[in-house]
C-alpha cells in the first residue's frame, strides 16, 4: 500500500481579503492541498515564500508596495524557490509574457472555475506549466512577429536541437504542442516520471529555463 500522499502548500498573495478568502476556501477543503498562509501586498508575498517554503504561490499582478511580477522575480531568487501561478482579471499577451518573464510557471485569470484553478495547482507543483496550447501559440507568434531575423532564429534553433536523441526530439515536439507530462507520456508510451526526465534533460541541453522556451525553440525550427 501506498502512503498519505503529501500536500500541496499553497501561498496566496492578493491585496483583496475577499478574494484571499475565496481562494482558501476553494482550495482548503481539499486533502491535497493546504493553504500554509496568505499575504496582502507583494513585499510581504516574499517574505512569506521565504518563511514558509511553500510549493505553489497564487500571485496577484496588481498589489501595492509591490506589484506581483515584480514579487515574482524576488521569490524566483530564493534558494529554494516555489512555483508561482500569477492571477490577473486580465487576459492580456503583454502579461503573460511579463509573468513568463519574471518567472511565473502559470498564468490564470481570477474567474477560473475552482475545478480549473484545483487542475492548475495541482499540475504547476508536478512541474507542468499552467498554459494552454492556444496561449503558447499566442505568444511565439508575438515573440516571432518582434524579431526580423526569422531565418536566422530557424537556423540557430535547429543547430540547438541537433544535440537532442531521437526520444528527446519526440518529448521537445510533444512540449511544442503545449502537452502536459501526463499527455506526453500517454502519447509516447512513457510514464510521467521518464516524461519529467527528458524534459530536464531539454532544460539542460537547450539552455532553457520553462516549457514555453523550448517551445518556441520547437516552432522556430520548424518541427510543429
Amino acid at each position: 500500500m501506498s502512503g498519505p500522499v503529501t500536500p500541496i502548500r499553497v501561498l496566496l498573495v492578493d491585496d483583496d481579503p475577499l478574494v484571499r478568502s475565496a481562494l482558501a476556501l476553494m482550495l482548503g477543503g481539499r486533502e491535497e492541498i493546504t493553504v500554509v498562509g496568505e499575504a496582502g501586498d507583494g513585499e510581504a508575498g516574499v517574505n512569506e515564500a521565504a518563511r514558509l517554503s511553500p510549493d505553489v504561490v497564487l500571485m496577484d499582478i496588481r498589489m501595492p508596495r509591490l506589484d506581483g511580477l515584480e514579487a515574482t522575480r524576488r521569490i524566483q531568487a530564493l534558494a529554494s524557490p516555489p512555483r508561482v501561478i500569477v492571477l490577473t482579471t486580465f487576459d492580456a499577451d503583454d502579461q503573460v509574457v511579463a509573468a513568463l518573464a519574471a518567472g511565473a510557471d502559470g498564468f490564470l485569470l481570477k474567474d477560473t472555475p475552482p475545478p480549473d484553478l484545483l487542475a492548475a495547482v495541482r499540475a504547476v507543483a508536478d512541474g507542468d506549466p499552467m498554459l494552454s496550447p492556444s496561449v503558447t501559440r499566442t505568444l511565439i507568434d508575438r515573440i516571432r512577429d518582434d524579431d526580423p531575423a526569422a531565418d536566422s532564429r530557424t537556423t540557430r534553433a535547429l543547430e540547438r536541437l541537433d544535440v537532442l536523441t531521437e526520444r528527446e526530439a519526440e518529448v521537445a515536439r510533444a512540449v511544442g504542442r503545449g502537452l502536459s507530462n501526463a499527455e506526453i507520456a500517454a502519447e509516447l508510451f512513457l510514464s510521467v516520471p521518464t516524461v519529467k526526465a527528458h524534459v530536464s534533460k531539454l532544460f539542460e541541453k537547450l539552455g532553457t529555463t520553462n516549457r514555453v522556451q523550448i517551445a518556441i525553440c520547437v516552432h522556430d525550427a520548424g518541427w510543429v
